[in-house]
């Protein structure tokens, strides 16, 4: 299907409230002002997001945000400028919906929650899966127990427990695969009915189950199972004799070595299947593998910069029996991408850039661990992503635009045609928000380390050297990509005429097991050099100006910001730290216990604790944590900041309330946080501001 231009056409009606923006930043837009954003306009809720498309094609789904409530709309495709179908919630806020069939949904809604454990008041949120009609006149909860509970143990983990969707079952009008999460019980698979609510389970999951992988049919075909032997902790891949039922295992690979083995695709063939593994190589690549002959009949698919992930459905995303794949998965610059091998999805995807006037670049690309190079034609900083496919008579097509300077933006394509349906940040100048690129540069022992780079407006800002934020991300076994950032920092940062480079340094995950590896035991070390020499790079390439420049993070990411601050010789004028880790003795031990992180990550987790040398920080440090944040507890700030006030450095501390590891449950917490930051920076960092 080879499209060359298409109709826009603005869609009318009740979407035209999530169109309407105060600057246009199409054609005409450089006439008018630049509007450099509030932190209440970066904080708000995306208008309209989560478009899904309902199998049949006939109808279409959004969350809406009006202030901190978030509704359902439901419309019909073929009628988009109709007053679409509003369901909303009271007692819990929506996160998500998506299609269990035509005309069921699947809703996740999350609540704060407050538990009082042996005396002790813990303060988290929960989220809990909820089924209901396109009116949403009836929910039900799957799995939920009739039975009335009177234990306080008991009650407690059936509030926190939320069983996860293992597969719709398209093909089955009335019931989806419903795996339960074991808390207080079996953790199992069942064939639910969404429609009655009774459930019969279909396997019972061992302890030792970690995954099962099922089809559309909702038949368990594959499976990963931990163990242990001789040679230390496995994890055993396991696939289900379509003639016995019997599970046998074909694949046994060592947490301690890190190889990656997984069965991510299902064939029409049910004695093959798709493999992902990274088994004596440096990127994941798929194989096609015959369970039966035991033997991998070819690889699929590898990419030469990018780990290989999985395969890719356009229509419905599941690996129902009987249907093949159109393209691979791969985490590449803008995350969970897509190789089309069916030329028809690609060229939608160029027509669609052509129509919005995004131009193609050309990449450079460097293999981490060879150092080979490569440019890749790509589109400018921006990703046109198929979200939804229905192949009727007119074909219908879900897509989305998003980059980092890029506010995401959906679109319906139904032939020829395509509308928009919302734009998720409209109050959102885009030219205030700088350029994204991606790039690499040389750490001090030769390393090539990726980096995503934002660079402010010099309209706005006039010409470079700027201030700079160093942002590492969190994990560490974690990455960034080139999607829009919904926290608000990178815009907000970009906006205020700050250059912003995210460092992929070592140890960070995806980017390849050299990258991956070389973190090890490096935390405060190399991982933290990594981090100085993309700040001493940007000041080569005169982006930065060397006197001012600050580290800012959350989570390990708050933890390399305190480690700079504790650092000699810092090149940093101040470091903020956002539920960092201080004490990285006292956070791992919450997991020690966990034999798989014993043998996996926990021996990586050497080197610095910013603690030990809280006392003598170097520069000013303004530390922020989230009193409900169950995953970094707040003593970790606590414990830093008490020692770190005995400093001759100035530290502000904050707590945010009803906030916990990320992301704000009210725009309220949000702009305090993003306010907190912003002006931390213009007025507090080193005492005169960055």
């Amino acid at each position: 299907m080879a499209i060359t231009q298409l109709r826009l056409h603005a869609v009318a009606g009740a979407l035209m409230m999530a169109l309407q923006a105060p600057v246009a930043v199409g054609q005409g837009a450089d006439t008018l002002p630049i509007q450099v954003p509030t932190e209440a306009q970066l904080a708000e809720f995306p208008r309209m997001t989560g478009f899904r498309l309902s199998p049949d094609g006939k109808h279409l789904l959004a969350v809406e945000s009006r202030n901190d409530t978030r509704n359902i709309l439901v419309w019909k495709t073929d009628n988009l400028a109709a007053k679409p179908q509003v369901i909303g919630a009271s007692a819990m806020q929506i996160q998500t919906a998506n299609f269990l069939k035509n005309d069921m949904l699947a809703v996740t809604l999350s609540q704060p929650f407050d538990a009082r454990i042996d005396d002790t008041l813990t303060k988290t949120f929960i989220s809990k899966l909820l089924v209901t009609d396109l009116e949403g006149k009836v929910w039900t909860e799957p799995l939920a127990s009739g039975e009335i509970i009177r234990d306080d143990i008991a009650k407690r983990l059936a509030t926190l427990s939320q069983p996860t969707i293992k597969s719709r079952m398209l093909g089955d009008p009335d019931h989806v695969l419903v795996e339960s999460d074991g808390l207080g019980k079996d953790r199992d698979l069942f064939r639910y009915n969404v429609r009655t609510g009774t459930a019969a389970r279909v396997l019972r999951m061992g302890e030792n189950d970690i995954e099962v992988v099922v089809d559309g049919k909702g038949q368990p075909r594959a499976k990963t199972r931990a163990g242990s032997d001789s040679k230390g902790l496995f994890v055993s891949t396991e696939l289900r004799n379509p003639a016995s039922g019997a599970w046998e295992e074909h694949f046994r690979s060592y947490v301690k070595d890190r190889d990656l083995v997984s069965i991510v695709g299902l064939t029409p063939n049910p004695k093959t299947v798709v493999l992902r593994s990274n088994v004596g190589r440096d990127f994941t690549a798929l194989y096609e593998y015959d369970a039966e002959q035991r033997k991998t009949l070819g690889t699929l698919f590898e990419h030469k910069y990018f780990d290989a992930n999985g395969v890719r459905r356009a229509a419905n995303g599941e690996s129902e029996a009987g249907t093949d794949y159109d393209g691979f998965n791969y985490v590449g610059l803008h995350g969970n991408e897509v190789h089309w091998i069916n030329p028809q999805f690609d060229a939608v995807i160029q027509g669609v850039a052509q129509s919005l006037g995004i131009a193609k670049v050309a990449q450079p690309l460097v293999d981490v661990a060879s150092g080979q190079r490569a440019n890749v034609q790509m589109l400018d900083g921006v990703a046109v992503t198929i979200a939804g496919f229905h192949d009727g008579e007119v074909p219908i097509y879900l897509l989305r635009v998003s980059g980092l300077t890029y506010p995401t933006e959906h679109y319906l394509l139904r032939g020829q045609k395509m509308s928009l349906l919302a734009k998720e940040r409209p109050q959102l100048d885009r030219r205030a928000l700088g350029t994204a690129s991606f790039t690499y540069y040389k750490a001090r022992d030769g390393l090539n380390i990726p980096a995503f780079l934002t660079v402010p407006n010099p309209k706005l800002c006039g010409p470079g050297p700027y201030a700079a934020v160093v942002h590492p991300h969190g994990g560490p076994w974690a990455r960034d990509n080139m999607g829009f950032d919904n926290s608000g920092w990178v815009p907000m940062l970009a906006s205020r005429c700050h250059v912003v480079l995210q460092p992929q340094y070592r140890g960070s995950a995806d980017w390849g097991r050299t990258l991956w590896k070389a973190g090890d035991a490096e935390w405060g070390q190399k991982m933290q050099d990594d981090k100085d020499d993309g700040a001493n790079w940007l000041v080569s390439e005169k982006l930065a100006d060397p006197k001012r420049i600050a580290m800012f993070g959350f989570s390990y990411g708050g933890y390399a910001a305190m480690a700079a601050a504790v650092r000699p010789n810092s090149i940093y004028k101040c470091a903020i730290s956002g539920a960092g880790v201080s004490d990285i003795e006292r956070i791992w031990a919450r997991f020690y216990t966990n034999p798989f992180f014993r043998d996996s990550q926990e021996p990586t987790v050497r080197g610095l604790s910013p603690l030990d040398q809280a006392d003598k920080i170097k520069i000013p440090i303004m530390v922020y944590h989230g009193e409900r944040d169950q995953i970094v507890p707040l003593v970790q700030s606590e414990l830093f900041v008490d020692k770190a006030r005995k400093s001759s450095q100035k530290v502000d501390y904050h707590v945010l309330k009803d906030y916990a590891h990320g992301p704000a449950w009210t725009r309220e917490t949000m702009t305090r946080q993003l306010t907190l930051i912003s002006q931390y920076l213009a007025k507090d960092c080193g005492g005169s501001g960055l």
